[in-house]
């Protein structure tokens, strides 16, 4: 042991050293440790012999909270996406957003599932989008009879009103939208524009 202690870090790491032999350690090093709690924070002084002295300051877990929790803003998306697809593709949206779980790993099915169930977070239902009076783009694009890049040039130039929860996300569209006046009339341009063709086989291109 006498050996050890002209090394600490060997001291402290080494297998054979108990965690009371640990907490002998650091009573010889530590003089007082001032504690002052605030409503969001932990703030330490600690003061070593010798005479120096250590400030940190820790971020106070909310209730029901650890250090391996996952982000509120990401529990939020999980939350919103879970209503507009599955759990396989929700972790598709968020390893495409750079989101990662509260130990740092990206999304799977089973992790996403396994946040909802602990949130309370019910599965996305076959349906339950169309029961809301939501069409996605593809949908729309078909209403409008004009490609879906058309869609989101509408969406783009603020024609057609959309939301996009984030990046990678499917695009929410109202079911009335693509029927307004307006975007039936750009619609009906961008057919115009288009070269009819005698040959069905020869596909168009909707610039």
């Amino acid at each position: 042991m006498l050996l050890l202690g002209e090394d600490l870090s060997r001291a402290w790491n080494n297998p054979a050293v108990a965690n009371e032999t640990r907490k002998k350690i650091v009573r010889l090093l530590i003089v007082e440790i001032v504690v002052d709690i605030t409503e969001s924070t932990i703030a330490l002084i600690i003061h070593w012999h010798g005479g120096d002295h250590t400030r940190l300051e820790i971020k106070k877990n909310r209730a029901g909270q650890t250090r391996w929790s996952t982000n509120d803003d990401v529990i939020g998306l999980i939350h919103a996406l879970a209503r507009q697809m599955p759990d396989e593709s929700i972790a598709a949206v968020l390893n495409r957003s750079g989101k990662q779980t509260g130990r740092g790993n990206t999304w799977t099915r089973m992790r996403v599932c396994s946040v909802r169930t602990q949130k309370g977070i019910p599965p996305y239902q076959e349906g339950e989008r169309k029961a809301r009076g939501e069409v996605t783009l593809n949908e729309a694009a078909d209403i409008l009879a004009v490609s879906p890049s058309t869609v989101l040039r509408m969406i783009g130039n603020g024609l057609l009103p959309a939301q996009q929860l984030c990046k990678g996300a499917p695009w929410i569209i109202r079911e009335a939208a693509p029927h307004a006046e307006q975007v039936q009339r750009e619609a009906n341009c961008r057919r115009a524009r288009i070269p009819s063709s005698h040959d069905p086989r020869q596909p168009t291109l909707d610039l």
